[in-house]
C-alpha cells in the first residue's frame, strides 16, 4: 500500500508546482508626461481597467473543489475496483483508487481556477495597457 501512495505522491507533487503569476505592466512616458500626470494617468487607468474587466465573484479556495474530487475519486474507485479484482482484492484497490482519483479531480479543479484567473488578470492588463496607450504611454 506503501508503494501505491509513494507513487500517487511522485505523480501529484510535480503537479502542483504549477501556477500562473499576475502579469508585470511596465510604463513609461513617450511625450514627457511629468510625474505627477503619469501617477494621475495609472490612477485612471487601473479604474478605467477595473470597469473594463472586473474580477469574478466565483469562489476559489478551499472547500470550492467538492464536484470534481467526488468525481474523481469515483472514477478512481472504479479503475482500483478493476484493478485490485486482478490482484485479488477489488476492495483494497477501490480504496487505493479512490484516494488518488480524488486528489487527480482536486488537482484538476484548482487547475481550472488558476486558469480562469490568470484570464481575468490578462484582460485587466489588456484594458490597462490600451488606456495607458491612448495617454501617450509606452506599454510593454
Amino acid at each position: 500500500m506503501t508503494r501505491y501512495l509513494s507513487m500517487i505522491a511522485a505523480v501529484l507533487v510535480p503537479l502542483a508546482v504549477l501556477a500562473q503569476t499576475a502579469p508585470r505592466v511596465f510604463v513609461s512616458p513617450k511625450q514627457g508626461q511629468s510625474k505627477s500626470q503619469q501617477a494621475s494617468d495609472t490612477a485612471e487607468c487601473k479604474q478605467w481597467a477595473n470597469e473594463q474587466a472586473p474580477p469574478s465573484n466565483t469562489p476559489t479556495g478551499p472547500g470550492t473543489h467538492g464536484r470534481r474530487v467526488a468525481g474523481g475519486a469515483a472514477r478512481g474507485a472504479a479503475v482500483g475496483a478493476a484493478g485490485g479484482a486482478i490482484g485479488g482484492d477489488a476492495g483494497k484497490g477501490a480504496a487505493i483508487g479512490a484516494v488518488a482519483g480524488g486528489a487527480i479531480g482536486r488537482h484538476r479543479s484548482k487547475q481550472d481556477q488558476a486558469a480562469a484567473k490568470g484570464q481575468e488578470q490578462n484582460d485587466w492588463a489588456r484594458a490597462f495597457a490600451s488606456c495607458m496607450d491612448s495617454r501617450g504611454y509606452s506599454v510593454k
